[in-house]
């Protein structure tokens, strides 16, 4: 399928901010939108496929870049995040917030090297400003619903790791959206569940205990809550399953979790036989 693709412009407060869009090249109307939501790694090479994948089942696709908005400060650059990537796929993954681990591998690496990757490590694994990226991604969904690409459509969320935390935190937020999808995500406060109004929808992987050990008790909570949650523990798994770019790729699950975010999304957006 021939796709229309490209980087737009959106504001919140003034300030600037981007998204990757991609939507079928051959259709002109509006069409039932999902906003991708990213990794820490930003709207990558990865993400810009999920998105495109997105397009290629009839929808229009938005993957916001979450550290754009005011201008991408230096130490997230692209090239910068790559070489984390690079550096993190030498180290267990379990490894990856232990920062006396990290350290190690990082005296290793020649000073001024490591010096820029651990300030980089520090701004993606540090804390994070997760109510600004709900106000962002609110905002975005305020642009699709202007947009003659999706004027009119539903709107529903899916998110991977940090981004599913946020597809999750969105649900929490915006009542507009119509379904969530949470790929390996955190559950957002307990006392936020209750603000939810549309189902949500979980992905996680057997071996990513510090994310899937807490789920039975989130699947507990949003059921006391009369909340709509469904989700799926892939045995193999680990965290990051879906990343066809990382040693973390699991295709099986992968596969398995792609052919139900699909139903989902033509359960939710139309278009279900």
């Amino acid at each position: 399928m021939e796709l229309q693709t490209q980087w737009v412009e959106h504001q919140r407060d003034g300030q600037p901010m981007r998204a990757y869009l991609a939507r079928p090249a051959r259709v002109s109307s509006p069409l039932p939108a999902v906003l991708v939501i990213q990794e820490i790694w930003g709207p990558d090479h990865h993400i810009q496929d999920v998105a495109r994948r997105v397009a290629m089942a009839g929808y229009t696709a938005l993957a916001p870049d979450l550290y754009s908005r005011g201008g991408r400060p230096e130490v997230l650059a692209e090239e910068r995040i790559d070489a984390v990537k690079a550096f993190l796929d030498t180290v267990p993954q379990q490894a990856w917030h232990d920062r006396s681990v990290l350290e190690q591998a990082l005296a290793k690496r020649p000073p001024e090297e490591a010096s820029r990757l651990g300030e980089t490590l520090g701004r993606l694994f540090g804390p994070r400003d997760m109510d600004g990226f709900v106000a962002d991604l609110r905002a975005w969904i305020a642009y699709l619903e202007a947009s003659p690409a999706s004027q009119g459509q539903p709107v529903a969320s899916i998110g991977y790791c940090m981004g599913g935390a946020l597809s999750f935190a969105l649900a929490t937020a915006e009542p507009r959206l119509v379904a969530a999808q949470v790929y390996y995500g955190s559950a957002p406060p307990v006392e936020r569940m209750d603000q939810i109004r549309c189902p949500v929808y979980g992905f996680y992987g057997e071996h990513d205990p510090r994310i899937t050990d807490p789920v039975p008790e989130v699947a507990k909570a949003m059921a006391e809550r009369g909340k709509h949650f469904e989700y799926i523990i892939y045995p193999g798994a680990g965290h990051a399953f879906f990343n066809d770019t990382r040693s973390s790729y699991e295709v099986n699950a992968a596969r398995r979790a792609w052919a139900r975010s699909l139903a989902l999304f033509a359960r939710h957006l139309g278009g279900e036989a």
